[in-house]
């Protein structure tokens, strides 16, 4: 049985493509670099619906081109190791891995996920806080994100235009266990803005309210200097459809 590959269809949505559109900005991207493609519609259908498992190296090549993500973190590869964010008792925090999932309290770790309550998929506003040394002040991340669930996973890319810095795409990468969701994160922050293109990832764990319409928690992640430093993250549903007059009304910064 195929698992259907979420992760891509999420950025392939965020860019606000069909998948007709998607294969065709393959094709280009082949040919503008001289090595020409026959990405389709429906070998672009074969990689989402996890039929096909990777791509040939011209498709990656062209899959990067197009999305600006490294083909790792387009699904094709392993899957992303879960991760617990833990108090080390001296001030800091641990990043506790686990291939079998998140850990549960008490250090066993989770062999099987708790039943899904609900279904998380729609557009989502993600909001952090995080701390610039450089700046020496705290500053607000905002992307609109859309989400998209198959089973216990949750993927997520922020829409073009969706961020109150311009040219920052954010990746989400989740697990839902109960009313847990863990996993992790990734932004790269504009070529021209403060951090200069810099790519930061992370962990990520938060608690999903009762009404399902909000997730809160803590974000975890290395600064410039290798630091470990973390802050509160939260989601919140805007709208239940993921339908692409949707995503474009929210392909703008939010307030």
């Amino acid at each position: 049985m195929t698992t259907p590959n979420s992760t891509l269809r999420a950025v392939r949505m965020g860019l606000l493509m069909s998948q007709d559109e998607f294969a065709r900005a393959i094709r280009d991207a082949g040919q503008h670099v001289g090595q020409p493609n026959d990405a389709s519609k429906r070998l672009v259908q074969r990689w989402e619906s996890g039929a096909t498992a990777a791509p040939r190296p011209v498709y990656a090549r062209a899959l990067e081109a197009v999305t600006g993500m490294p083909i790792e973190a387009l699904g094709f590869g392993p899957p992303v190791v879960v991760a617990r964010v833990s108090d080390d008792g001296r001030g800091g925090h641990d990043l506790e891995d686990s291939p079998l999932g998140a850990p549960r309290p008490g250090g066993a770790p989770a062999t099987q996920a708790a039943p899904v309550r609900g279904n998380y998929s729609g557009v989502w506003l993600s909001t952090y806080e995080y701390f610039s040394s450089g700046r020496g002040d705290s500053f607000t991340g905002k992307h609109y994100v859309v989400l998209l669930q198959h089973g216990n996973r949750l993927t997520g890319r922020s829409l073009p235009n969706a961020s109150l810095n311009p040219s920052s795409p954010l990746t989400l990468d989740l697990q839902l266990d109960g009313n847990t969701v863990t996993g992790t994160w990734t932004e790269q922050t504009a070529p021209d803005g403060y951090y200069r293109g810099a790519r930061y990832f992370g962990a990520l764990q938060m608690l999903v309210e009762p009404t399902g319409r909000r997730m809160a928690g803590k974000w975890v992640g290395f600064g410039k200097e290798f630091d470990v430093n973390t802050g509160p993250w939260e989601l919140r549903l805007m709208d239940t459809s993921t339908s692409k007059a949707t995503l474009e009304a929210y392909s703008r910064p939010p307030e």
